[in-house]
């Protein structure tokens, strides 16, 4: 499945592929790289996608910075990402993926960064409402 999100309309899009010949353009690029989305489609064309993260079978989720393909079990503390410290000075084993991609991922994460010639009904053809408000009065009076 490739979950992408087109950041300027606010909206995102569910596919499912099962084609490996489609998806072999992402296996060994790592999160934050961009590939070109031609692939996927003729009306992709032009498009450039951004690895932003992803899931495997069992829902570990990808981390930027382990160069791997596999899981690894790391020890988190205050401050890094997928942790919330429980007590203070607390640590914590917790198994991630690495932040290379391959054919064992359930779920991966895409973001549009260069929108291509043809529109793609349900993500940039609608825009979806903003779901909060501002939080400060100051951001209202400008």
């Amino acid at each position: 499945k490739l979950n992408i999100a087109y950041p300027a309309t606010g909206c995102q899009k569910l596919l499912k592929i099962e084609d490996e010949k489609i998806l072999s353009v992402f296996y060994d690029k790592r999160i934050s790289q961009e590939v070109p989305a031609d692939r996927l489609g003729d009306e992709w064309k032009g498009y450039i996608l951004r690895i932003s993260g992803g899931n495997d079978l069992q829902g570990f989720c990808m981390m930027q910075g382990v160069l791997t393909n596999t899981r690894v079990r790391l020890l988190f503390k205050k401050g890094m990402p997928n942790f919330s410290e429980k007590r203070k000075g607390s640590r914590r084993r917790k198994s991630v993926r690495g932040c290379i991609v391959d054919s064992q991922l359930s779920v991966l994460d895409l973001v549009v960064v260069r929108k291509g010639e043809q529109e793609i009904p349900g993500l940039t053809d609608t825009t979806a409402p903003r779901r909060l408000g501002p939080k400060r009065v100051g951001k209202i009076r400008k």
